[in-house]
């Protein structure tokens, strides 16, 4: 997948900060943190946008309910013009209410705008065991927060990757190394797009 052209840097734009709160899958579990995708997407903005910066505020085991007590003051203290919000995965295996995770997740990502920052939400999904109807809402909590321009929804980034055994780690549960550069390609396009735009309205 080709990777779009950042505008970055230009004369009078700021370079993007982008802060994502997410769970294992961006937390490098079972790896170095140098090998996860967050970090490989901090290398490829500092080829294409030199002073951009990547906070990775990512929590192994994590869920909605961390991170919309732990978003505030990381948006106090980053000031990010995008936030990347990849949790929900660990409120399915755990069967939490629906209801309560779209809350959650609308919480944080009302508090992100409210801060003038952008949001990409990056979906989970629920276990198939929890039934159809579950996964189904849990599904499309994410879509249904989507707007448009200022809040963009992406599908399970790695619904293709745990199709191959050899892209996931021991536990079949956690991409390994070698799926990292692909989960970054999957995200990439739609983030520079948002980057695009950050300073342009």
């Amino acid at each position: 997948m080709l990777a779009a052209a950042l505008p970055y840097p230009a004369t009078g734009e700021t370079p993007p900060t982008i802060l994502v709160i997410g769970d294992s899958l961006s937390a490098a579990y079972g790896m170095d943190m140098e090998q996860g995708w967050v970090h490989l997407l901090a290398e490829k903005l500092s080829d294409q946008s030199p002073g951009a910066s990547v906070i990775n505020a990512s929590i192994s085991g994590d869920t909605t309910g961390g991170g919309a007590q732990r978003l505030p003051s990381l948006l106090e203290q980053h000031e990010p013009s995008i936030v990347i919000i990849e949790l929900g995965g660990n409120d399915g295996l755990r069967a939490y209410p629906i209801k309560q995770m779209r809350k959650n997740l609308a919480t944080m990502t009302e508090a992100s705008l409210a801060e003038g920052a952008k949001v990409l939400l990056l979906a989970a999904e629920a276990p198939p065991n929890l039934g159809r109807r579950y996964t189904t809402l849990f599904r499309e909590s994410y879509s249904q927060l989507a707007n448009g321009d200022n809040v963009v929804a992406l599908p399970f980034i790695v619904e293709s990757i745990f199709l191959s055994s050899e892209l996931m780690q021991s536990d079949q549960t956690h991409p390994n190394a070698s799926a990292q550069p692909l989960l970054l390609d999957v995200v990439w396009p739609t983030l520079s797009s948002l980057i695009g735009t950050t300073d342009r309205e």
